[in-house]
């Protein structure tokens, strides 16, 4: 059997090599080997934290290694970061860092590998920043590239950035929206509490509550019940911005996993017509599948594609555009996203101008028009928005008081994870005046 450490190596060199998602590489991983609950926990996070500390990690391998580091071995080199991982940000004791990964190592590398690690502890396991200062010292500090820093920097200032990146470590709280048409959120808690899970009530939001780590959200009895669903806080203030009522009509253009769809449907009572969208049928099949679990009757879900008019899709209330983004407001969920590259972002607000243009042909006379993404980046918000209105004069910038400490009530608004404790997330207004 694979030991914990053997696990996050193949997980770590097969993210290297696919670019796929790291919570559904790890979910997949978790599936096929059999590891303990203690093992799978500090799978976890070495896996994690490897990802999320990836430059720090490399400026120090850097910094010791005699061979190039573009000439070291995939393997080898995920071994040093499992390694100096452990020994910079870990309780792990230093020998069975260094032991446990040197282990792992061929035969020929196993020298290289225990000299760096052992090196470094020599060294007092300080980081040599040397002459690195502003962004340049934040973004190896807080293994952040330089182009997020600055971007952060202009768009927050310093010190709000600083807060930031220092947040953006480390695995996010788990979040649940309690299915009010079935239960309080005091029964919610007493039926967790049934199964010996922890839970506790958000201070920010009504129906929402804070849960300790579930091994298996599905299998818990309070799931099968249909008494909530797992939707992060952000997501859930998100819907307080969209403030459907019962009966009216409501669009969700891009509606997977459907999170958005089951609050609306709840602040609802149940009461009304939802559309929600999808351009998949597996990810329309979820969405239908948790309606049912969560006794949603007016949902109605269904393919089609946001970039494309449908002229059988009828006028709203109210339209949800909750559109395609780079993700920059996720990243303690999705880590691997902050490497991404400032010009694979550049075509992305072209796109979601292309969406929220066609979202608005079905927002009523009247009617609200919600614009939101899960990333902290102007230019695919705030300047998406402002483009939009220039252009569609039939519509104005309206202001939906949803009073949550630290978040203006303005028209454009983002959510800062170290305001909400959720992920970072933006949400616009516009009504439909003509």
């Amino acid at each position: 059997m694979k030991t914990s450490r053997q696990v996050v190596l193949e997980l770590l060199i097969k993210m290297e090599q696919n670019g796929a998602y790291s919570n559904i590489v790890l979910d997949n991983t978790f599936h096929a080997e059999k590891l303990s609950n203690r093992d799978k926990a500090f799978a976890a996070m070495l896996f994690y934290g490897v990802i999320e500390r990836r430059m720090t990690l490399d400026y120090i391998i850097r910094l010791y290694s005699s061979t190039e580091f573009d000439k070291i071995d995939t393997d080898v080199l995920q071994l040093l970061r499992m390694g100096l991982y452990q020994l910079l940000y870990t309780a792990v004791p230093e020998s069975a860092a260094v032991n446990e990964c040197t282990e792992l190592a061929k035969e020929s590398r196993k020298g290289f590998v225990n000299g760096i690690l052992r090196n470094f502890i020599r060294d007092g396991k300080k980081i040599d920043y040397k002459d690195l200062e502003g962004a340049a010292k934040l973004s190896i500090e807080y293994s952040c590239p330089k182009w997020l820093v600055k971007k952060w920097t202009g768009m927050f200032g310093e010190e709000k950035t600083a807060e930031l990146l220092k947040d953006s470590f480390g695995r996010p709280p788990l979040f649940v929206k309690v299915n009010t048409l079935k239960c309080t959120s005091d029964e919610l808690i007493a039926e967790f509490a049934k199964e010996k899970i922890e839970a506790k009530k958000n201070p920010l939001l009504d129906d929402c509550l804070e849960v300790g780590r579930i091994h298996g959200v599905e299998a818990t009895n309070a799931y099968r019940k249909g008494l909530f669903h797992v939707q992060d806080i952000s997501s859930q203030l998100c819907c307080k911005v969209a403030r459907p009522v019962f009966n009216e009509t409501v669009i969700d253009v891009c509606a997977a996993p459907g999170g958005k769809t089951f609050t609306m449907g709840e602040m609802m009572s149940n009461r009304g017509k939802i559309y929600s969208f999808d351009l998949y049928d597996g990810k329309v099949s979820m969405i239908n599948e948790g309606a049912r679990r969560l006794g949603l009757s007016i949902v109605t879900a269904a393919v089609n594609d946001a970039t494309s008019y449908n002229e059988n899709i009828p006028m709203a209330d109210k339209v949800l555009c909750d559109t395609v983004c780079s993700g920059l407001g996720v990243i303690r969920r999705k880590p691997e996203i902050k490497y991404k590259e400032m010009k694979n972002l550049v075509d992305l607000p072209i796109l979601q101008q292309h969406i929220m243009e066609t979202a608005s042909k079905y927002v009523k006379v009247g009617g609200t028009l919600i614009y939101s993404t899960c990333t902290l980046n102007t230019d695919e918000n705030e300047k998406v928005v402002e483009g939009f209105l220039s252009r569609n004069p039939g519509f104005s910038p309206v202001v939906v008081p949803i009073n949550i400490a630290g978040v203006e009530d303005v028209c454009m608004r983002t959510f800062l994870p170290t305001v909400t404790g959720g992920d970072g997330f933006f949400a616009a207004t516009l009504r439909r005046v003509k």
